[in-house]
């Protein structure tokens, strides 16, 4: 299944197309009486598209591609901001051979036959767009058959991604091909999309021009639970009418939508006081080390539709602040984590987030190295500075010596346990003592070495 904007459209014939053919992508034709709402209000136009002006302007390599001139894009963005949606306005929008395969079902095999057609096609006259989604699946083999194809523009390629493409791309064919990158939906985007479903004859306004009332606590409940994806949103939407026409009502409230999506609603506004209450609660649940209320935040903020970046960032200044020396691996699995979030999104993100949780609730605590930096950002503000001594002053350049720099100076690996005894801090603050390790977890150690090395370095 696509990951994109918004499910299976149905493809509209247009005079001078030359066809469209599919394997095992979410471009094909379905055409049905129970056809999504979210595959009816796919955008047909470039104008139709919410929520990527910043790719819309004139002269865009966007727009360009859709008045058929020949490129090569990799479309990346998270799930349903509107990637295969493009792919599907360009099939529209021009007279050129449109073929979708999917990278989840399609093979080495099929993609050679693609290619072969489509080189069969060019000697008749006729261009061949290759849309591919979920190119990141693709293997190496896979993207090495493109290559050629696209370096000699046999095709043009669209490919959709949620993953970073410098990653899960091989370099030669992101460097003959330009990358668009496609920003989340905002809420406006996605109301004005809400608005659109209940008002347009594609969407749910009745052949007999009645309309659904959608209040305003309903429609925040629908943006809310949608999570910033396009076809999340109409299909609540969708199935929230249905179950307002159940109960012979024109109405959708919060209730309706709450018991059509079978999910009780999450009290949380991403931009009010809940937002900062929930994840005040979260980090100062982990800097206590209840890994059981760190987990039900965590809970309220991904089901409420919370960004899972911004989660992540969170994880990454606690295990430094919060954390630090005594579990000097914290940062790393956090930033591990952060780089794994990025990469796959919801809903797996939710299980890699909950890794690094329990990981830093658990883990000793330290705010160490937050009271050394501290300390020594005070000392430089009061005008605490001082002079670099002498012997450590740069020495790489002719007349040093005659100005005593780097005269005296000790090369740290040439003296016993690596550690030359020599003043390393300006005169001034010759006493600082800034890091004050614990006696937490891993930090206990780091005190033992730190009091060894004081030793050595007064000699």
């Amino acid at each position: 299944m696509s990951e994109d904007l918004f499910g299976d459209p149905v493809p509209e014939p247009r005079s001078g197309r030359s066809g469209q053919a599919t394997t095992g992508g979410s471009l094909g034709a379905v055409d049905h009486a129970g056809t999504p709402l979210a595959v009816r209000m796919r955008p047909r136009t470039l104008e139709e598209i919410v929520g990527q002006g910043h790719l819309l302007a004139p002269g865009s390599p966007l727009r360009r591609l859709a008045s058929g001139e020949p490129m090569s894009v990799f479309l990346w963005g998270p799930p349903g901001v509107g990637k295969t949606t493009i792919a599907s306005v360009v099939s529209r929008q021009t007279d050129r051979r449109f073929v979708e395969i999917s990278a989840v079902t399609a093979g080495v095999k099929d993609v050679r036959a693609v290619l072969d057609q489509a080189r069969s096609e060019l000697r008749q006259g006729r261009q061949t767009v290759l849309f591919v989604d979920e190119v990141h699946r693709f293997s190496k083999a896979q993207q090495d058959v493109l290559l050629p194809a696209v370096e000699n523009r046999l095709v043009t390629l669209i490919a959709a991604t949620t993953e970073n493409p410098s990653f899960s791309v091989i370099s030669p064919l992101l460097s003959r091909s330009l990358l668009l990158t496609l920003r989340p939906l905002t809420d406006d985007d996605l109301s004005g999309l809400l608005t659109r479903a209940l008002t347009d004859e594609r969407g749910l306004r009745t052949p007999d021009g009645k309309t659904y009332e959608l209040d305003d606590e309903a429609r925040a409940t629908l943006l809310r639970l949608a999570g910033g994806d396009a076809r999340r949103a109409l299909t609540y939407l969708e199935e929230s009418a249905a179950g307002a026409t159940a109960v012979d009502s024109a109405s959708i409230t919060t209730e309706t939508v709450e018991r059509a999506v079978d999910k009780a609603a999450v009290r949380y506004d991403r931009d009010g006081d809940q937002h900062y209450d929930v994840i005040s609660a979260f980090i100062k649940s982990m800097r206590g080390s209840d890994v059981n209320a760190s987990l039900h935040y965590l809970a309220r903020m991904i089901e409420a539709g919370e960004d899972p970046r911004f989660i992540a960032r969170r994880i990454m200044i606690l295990a430094s602040e919060d954390i630090g020396m005594a579990d000097p691996t914290a940062l790393p699995l956090a930033t591990a984590a952060a780089q794994t979030v990025q990469l796959i999104g919801f809903p797996e993100a939710a299980i890699t987030l909950a890794h690094a949780v329990i990981h830093c609730a658990l883990a000793p605590k330290s705010n160490a190295v937050v009271l050394a930096i501290g300390a020594a950002q005070a000392d430089v503000r009061e005008g605490r500075i001082g002079l670099v001594p002498p012997h450590l002053r740069d020495a790489h350049y002719a007349g040093a010596k005659q100005h005593g720099h780097g005269v005296g100076y000790q090369y740290a690996h040439d003296a016993p346990h690596g550690i030359a005894a020599q003043q390393y801090l300006p005169d001034e603050l010759a006493d600082a003592d800034y890091y004050q390790p614990t006696n937490h977890g891993y930090e206990a150690q780091v005190a033992d070495r730190l009091a060894r090395i004081t030793e050595l370095l007064k000699g």
